[in-house]
Formats: C-alpha cells, structure tokens, sequence
C-alpha cells in the first residue's frame, strides 16, 4: 500500500530557531494587546465593590517627578504656564504620549473670568494645548458646578477654551456619580462623586484659582477637589478643614497649577466684584499640591501654618509644607 503522508520536515537549526522566535512574539504580541484592552487605568490601588463604589486613594503622581515648584510672575498665563512647566522639566515629563489626561478646573459659579471665581479660560486652552502638544490621546475637562452646569462653563469661557485647545469638555450626569471612599477616613465614605472623568485617567492635572474662602480661610488646590462630590456637599462645611484633608489624601495628582495672576482677596468663594480681586501676578506649578497651597496662602497674606487643612493633608501623605526642602524655581515672564 502507498503512503499517502506528506514527508515530514526538519528545518535546519537556525531556520527552527526563527520560526519559535516568531511564534514566542505572536504570543506576547496577542498578550498584550489582551492586557491593552482590558486595562481600566484609574491607577494601581483602586478597589470597586460590588455596590459599584470606588475605594481609593487615587494615585496619578509620578516617581521621576521633581520635588520642586515653579513659581512664575507675569500677567500673561500661557507664557507663565510655559516657562513655569519648563523649569520642572516639560510638559513631557508629566504627560506621556497615549495618556488619557483629567484636567479638574473650577467652574463652580456662572460668572466671568475677571471675578476670579473660576478657573481662567486663557490658562486652561494653555494647559490643554500642552498636554496635546506632549501626545495625550484625550484631554477631559471637567468639574461639577454649584450652578446650572452648561451655564458655567458658557459664562466662565471654559467651554470654548476647551474646544480652541483640543480637549473634550464632560458635562456632570447624574446617572454617572459613583460613591467614593476614603479608607480610614472620617468623613468620606460612600459619598457620591462626579466619577467618570477621573475613572479610566492616566494623569490627572488640577487647575485651580487663589481665592479667599470664608469656612477654610482659603480656596486653592486642595479645596478645588470638593468640585467632585455630588449629594448635600454643603454638609461637609461643618468639618471643612478635615474633608479638604482628606480628599487631598483621596486624590493625588500628577500636576498641580495654581493661579495667582488674579487672587480673590475676600468675599470668597463666589466673590462678585472687581474689588475683590487683586493683580497678584503669580502662577504656581507643581506636583506637590499641599507645597503649591502654601505658597498660595502667601498671596492671601495667611500663613500656612495657621490653613488646618494643609495639617492634615501632610499627615496624610498627600503633600508637604516644609518648603525649605522643595526646590523653587522663581522665574519672570
């Protein structure tokens, strides 16, 4: 009887060699873009429960990031934004190529930008661009307003500074508030937060403005990220000082930029009137948002040390307020 069989093939031995190389490759390749497209990116000590809350802390900082602060005078903010993020080393530095990046600003009132309520559309184009510019595959812009949402960010100039710098303004819906949880906290358990900007961000970037604020005495970067909460939020007033500490210790990210171009010196938060407002000219970078707080509370004409909220932020990790061992960069524009 004839065999029918194909012959079996021996290849020489550096043929096989390329042949399982290629095999080994495919296989890594066919792994990784598995991994890619399960990956959730809200960072590496999130926990969800099974009533769909997020357990945190959130962690966007980065460990190349320099321990330092730029301080930049000048009145105009893209050029202070520019020559401040350089002297940390570049945008790049902060934001990879491919990132989905969350830029928090504060477009908690529907007033305009001279009222220094807000934050300044001409600085959020500038940090949007940026981001773009060092090869963000998105740049989310967001925040949950006291008033009317849509409203707020018409007033403001945010809306449109988010369209002119190529980033993707999200709007808060109710139906995408998650409960968040601080473990060991002592007030943020299963409070409901405008989750969905920061659930799947590689960095996160608050933007935020000097302001007085008559409970805290100040509102600055650490109190910008009670923008997030949803539900009574006005209740957590009565212990300002350690909620502020605790969601600086729940959400810590990779940038921080404060602006002091124009400071609301009192009447704060909502302020109302251009007497209110003062030339500070001061714009303060940094990954170190307790650090950048401190320096802000200068412009305020508070001392740091006399902000709780900055206490407990640093005795929870999330920043310092030794500024003798933070390198400053003081630069002029």
């Amino acid at each position: 009887m004839e065999n029918h069989l194909e012959p079996s093939v021996t290849y020489p031995p550096r043929r096989r060699f390329l042949l399982c190389a290629l095999r080994y490759g495919l296989g890594l390749g066919a792994l990784w873009a598995l991994g890619l497209s399960l990956r959730d990116g809200i960072g590496p000590k999130v926990t969800i429960t099974k009533d769909n809350a997020l357990v945190g802390p959130w962690d966007w900082s980065i460990s190349h990031a320099p321990k330092a602060v730029a301080v930049v005078t000048g009145l105009d903010r893209a050029a202070c934004f520019a020559a401040g993020v350089a002297a940390l080393g570049g945008i790049k530095t902060f934001v990879s190529s491919g990132d989905r990046v969350f830029i928090k600003v504060n477009a908690a009132f529907a007033s305009p930008p001279s009222l220094g309520a807000t934050s300044h559309p001409d600085l959020v184009q500038a940090v949007v661009r940026h981001c773009r510019e060092a090869g963000a595959s998105r740049v989310i812009v967001s925040d949950n307003p006291i008033n009317d949402p849509a409203s707020c960010f018409r007033l403001t100039g945010i809306a449109e500074a988010v369209q002119l710098g190529g980033g993707e303004l999200w709007v808060p819906e109710s139906r995408r508030f998650q409960p968040v949880t601080l473990p060991d906290g002592r007030y943020l358990h299963q409070w409901p937060a405008w989750a969905a900007p920061f659930r799947k961000a590689d960095k996160v970037i608050n933007l935020a403005p000097v302001k007085h604020h008559h409970r805290a005495g100040a509102s600055m970067i650490c109190k910008n990220w009670y923008g997030l909460l949803g539900g009574p939020r006005n209740l957590l007033h009565q212990n300002v000082h350690v909620v502020i500490g605790e969601l600086a210790a729940l959400f810590r990210p990779t940038l921080v930029v404060l602006d002091g171009i124009t400071a609301m010196m009192t009447n704060g938060p909502t302020g109302g009137s251009l007497a209110d407002v003062k030339e500070a000219r001061t714009l303060i970078i940094s990954p170190d948002p307790v650090a950048a707080d401190a320096l802000g509370a200068r412009i305020l004409n508070i001392d740091p040390h006399k902000l709780p909220y900055l206490h407990h932020a640093q005795r929870l990790g999330a920043g310092s307020l030794n500024l003798d061992a933070i390198a400053l960069h003081h630069i002029s524009v």
